[in-house]
C-alpha cells in the first residue's frame, strides 16, 4: 500500500492487476502467553506494532502483491486504522477482513478474500514479524517450482523426548519419557508457509479439527496425502510468543538498524 492507498475490502481489490502471490496474516489471536493487554499481533515492536513488521516483511517480497490481513471478529476497523497509519513504500495492496473464532475459519476467511487470479498462497504467523525476505522468495519460488506445499524449517538442535503427559489432576507431576526420536530428521518449522492455491482451498475444504481447529495449514495438506517439502529457514524468523522473545526481537531490529539501516 502506497502512501495515499487504503486498506480496502475484498469487493474492491483490483481486479484488473491481478496478484499471483498473496498472503494472509491471521492476526486474530489474543496472545495470552505475552501476558495482558493489546492482542499479540498489535503489541510494539521497537515502537511499531508487531502486525506491520510482519505486513512489511511479506511486502518486501517482490513476488508478493497482495497482503490480507484477518483482523479479531470485532477489530478489523481498528486494524485497517493501524495500517492506513504505517503505509508501505511499494505498490503491495493490503486488504482487512474480520476473522473467526479460531485459527482455522481466519485462515479459511483470508482465504476467501484472494482473488482467483493468485495461484500461489502465502500463510504467515503475524507473531513471526521478522522473517527476512529471502526466506519468503525462497518459499515462493519452491510452489512455483511445482511444489503443492512447502514450509520454512530450521534442524532441531535440542534433544526432543516423547512423554506421557500428566493431565486433570496429575498435572505438573513427573512425566515419564516413552521415546527419543532421531533429533537428525527432525526439523522445526516457521512460516510463511507457502500452497498451490488450489490445495490449500481443498485442505480448507476437506479437514475439519474439533477443538481450536488445525494450527499449521502444512499439516492440514498432510493429512490429505499430499507431500510437503522443507526449504532452509531463517534464525531470525522465530515466533514472539513469550516475554524474552520480545528481548530477542528487541535485539535483532539493533542489529539492523546499525547493520543494514533498517
Amino acid at each position: 500500500m502506497n502512501a495515499n492507498a487504503k486498506s480496502v475490502t475484498p469487493s474492491v481489490v483490483d481486479s484488473e492487476r491481478p496478484a499471483r502471490t498473496a498472503a494472509v496474516i491471521p492476526a486474530a489471536g489474543r496472545g495470552v502467553r505475552l501476558g495482558p493487554g493489546a492482542p499479540k499481533a498489535l503489541r510494539p515492536l521497537s515502537g511499531t506494532p508487531m502486525l506491520v513488521h510482519a505486513v512489511r516483511a511479506m511486502a518486501g517480497s517482490r513476488a508478493v502483491s497482495l497482503v490480507v490481513v484477518v483482523a479479531p471478529p470485532d477489530g478489523a476497523d481498528e486494524v485497517r486504522r493501524l495500517l492506513d497509519a504505517y503505509p508501505l513504500t511499494g505498490t503491495t495492496e493490503v486488504v482487512v477482513v474480520p476473522g473467526g473464532e479460531t485459527r482455522q475459519d481466519s485462515v479459511r476467511l483470508g482465504l476467501a478474500a484472494v482473488p482467483d487470479s493468485v495461484t500461489t498462497v502465502l500463510v504467515h504467523d503475524a507473531a513471526r514479524p521478522l522473517v527476512p525476505v529471502d526466506t519468503v522468495d525462497a518459499v515462493v519460488a519452491a510452489v512455483r517450482d511445482g511444489a503443492p506445499a512447502v514450509v520454512p524449517a530450521l534442524p532441531v538442535t535440542d534433544t526432543v523426548k516423547r512423554v506421557e503427559p500428566r493431565t486433570g489432576d496429575r498435572a505438573g507431576e513427573p512425566e515419564p519419557v516413552v521415546g527419543t526420536p532421531e533429533r537428525a530428521v527432525l526439523r522445526a518449522v516457521q512460516t510463511p508457509q507457502g500452497f498451490d492455491r488450489a490445495t490449500l482451498a481443498a485442505a480448507h475444504e476437506k479437514i475439519v479439527l474439533a477443538g481450536d481447529g488445525a494450527t499449521d495449514d502444512a499439516g492440514m495438506v498432510e493429512r490429505m496425502g499430499v507431500e510437503v517439502v522443507v526449504v532452509p529457514g531463517h534464525e531470525e524468523a522465530f515466533k514472539v510468543t513469550r516475554p524474552l522473545d520480545l528481548v530477542l526481537a528487541e535485539a535483532v531490529l539493533a542489529r539492523r538498524r546499525k547493520n543494514d539501516g533498517f
